[in-house]
């Protein structure tokens, strides 16, 4: 098989581990997703790998329920460095104000990826969230959002923010969604990271 092809299921072979072994607590095995300088940017947590998975540990231990779900892809190869959207959604469950609630985010990873040593890994994870919806477990039961909270996040993931904040996390407000400047100047990160400059 041409190296090309070889190359591109690498890679979609790796953002398919992400998924289950951070979903399974395979903690161990996520970690080899990742090359040692590796950074994820999350709403609820942003920083290199071993501290992603330091707070994923901690939130898994104490309960925190965020699951993902992966759909189309595409990857760009540029020699060893790749860019890489998958689609994916991230589904979490929580009680707020006293209603349990299932929040889903539909979205894209945006990955940034080197080959090292023959090795495909990844260097930055930049989520993209498109949109995203609140559901009471019990079907009609209201919830009562705070409108002024709930407006402090972009409208991409909003509701996954609020109940994000409400657990204790410092939600990051200035994530890219589907259109805008912060999206926009992540597809220009991507083409100069696969035009070789510098990540």
């Amino acid at each position: 098989m041409p190296d090309l092809a070889m190359d591109k299921l690498a890679i979609r072979e790796l953002i398919e581990n992400w998924a289950v072994w951070r979903d399974a607590g395979d903690w161990e095995r996520f970690r080899t997703v990742w090359h040692d300088d590796g950074v994820m940017m999350a709403t609820w947590v942003q920083g290199t790998a071993d501290e992603f998975i330091a707070a994923s540990r901690t939130g898994w231990d104490k309960g925190v329920s965020i699951l993902h779900f992966l759909g189309g892809h595409s990857a760009d190869l540029r020699g060893e460095r790749a860019i890489a959207q998958t689609k994916m959604t991230i589904s979490q469950r929580t009680t707020v104000h006293e209603v349990e609630v299932d929040v889903v985010c539909t979205g894209r990873f945006y990955d940034f990826l080197e080959k090292r040593d023959g090795r495909w890994g990844l260097l930055l994870r930049q989520p993209i969230y498109e949109k995203d919806r609140m559901d009471p477990l019990i079907p009609g039961r209201a919830v009562p959002l705070d409108p002024a909270l709930l407006a402090r996040f972009p409208v991409g993931y909003r509701h996954l923010a609020y109940i994000q904040s409400k657990i204790g996390y410092p939600v990051k407000a200035d994530m890219p969604g589907l259109k805008g400047p912060e999206v926009e100047a992540l597809y220009d990160r991507g083409k100069s990271w696969l035009a070789g400059r510098p990540l």
